[in-house]
């Protein structure tokens, strides 16, 4: 499976799961009256959700953005 195709899917199912874990029945199991830390429940879950959110995005892009395709490789051997 070349590696855009592979990248695209993986970031579509972060997208669904980031959708799933935003959504109401999934907040409103946070959405309750205690502390961790002096901080509400609901806005630590908030705040570890999108930290590790945006690290697994930029996971995703990096990891393929530092592995060249094969397509690039031939290309480049095709010029020389």
């Amino acid at each position: 499976m070349p590696e855009s195709k592979q990248q695209n899917e993986r970031l579509i199912v972060m997208l669904i799961i980031g959708v799933i874990a935003l959504n109401y029945p999934l907040l409103s199991l946070f959405s309750k009256a205690e502390l961790i830390f002096g901080i509400p429940i609901l806005y630590l879950y908030l705040f570890v959700f999108w930290f590790i959110f945006i690290v697994c995005i930029a996971v995703i892009v990096e990891k393929t953005k530092s592995q060249p395709l094969l397509t690039d490789l031939l290309n480049s051997k095709r010029v020389e």
